[in-house]
């Protein structure tokens, strides 16, 4: 059996969780003004193991994300999935995922062995924690920066707050597209 206290803060993460449409996302609507909506999710957290890459060594957790708007059964409206490694020498977590819009993130941040809250960030053209974009949203909706902050109490509910501070096309002012919620582990 794997120790799991080699995932750091990640092993906090292990597990499936769930919310009720208790989500709050603000986001630019299709004529580019603030919508915001509720929303309902389910986080699934599964360790796949350690990777090494030479000398660096990481402990990694696949995961799974589902997001459903309240008063819409047809499907979840956003997805993302990747992985979070933590780096137990460095004591550094890493979060790289994909949505489905053709963007990729790569955010970063230090954190220690039995830290309860973390923080990670990525920021538009860095070469080690960075945003590629399709040629259309880096168009229309540049993405300057992504921020998250996560929170475990208790082992029972898992908190983040996201900030993504998005440049639309033909607008001076800088869209801070926000997401937040608080689920429970379930399994």
């Amino acid at each position: 059996m794997e120790d799991l206290k080699n995932y750091g803060p990640l092993r906090f993460l292990i597990g499936t969780w769930q919310s009720d449409y208790q989500g709050e996302n603000k986001a630019p609507d299709p004529d580019r003004k603030e919508e915001n909506t509720k929303f309902k999710q389910t986080i699934t957290f599964t360790p796949i193991g350690e990777t090494t890459n030479h000398e660096q060594s990481f402990y990694v957790l696949d995961y799974q994300n589902e997001a459903w708007e309240e008063g819409d059964d047809s499907g979840p409206f956003h997805r993302k999935n990747g992985y979070f490694y933590y780096d137990l020498e460095r004591k550094m977590i890493v979060k790289g995922f994909s949505i489905p819009r053709a963007q990729s993130v790569l955010a970063g941040g230090k954190s220690g062995q039995d830290d309860l809250t973390f923080a990670l960030s990525a920021k538009r053209g860095s070469t080690s924690f960075g945003i590629v974009s399709n040629p259309f949203l880096e168009e229309e909706f540049t993405t300057l920066s992504y921020d998250v902050t996560f929170k475990v109490v208790e082992g029972k509910t898992l908190s983040y707050e996201e900030s993504t501070k998005l440049k639309l096309k033909g607008q001076e002012q800088i869209f801070d597209h926000t997401e937040k919620n608080t689920l429970k582990k379930i399994k």
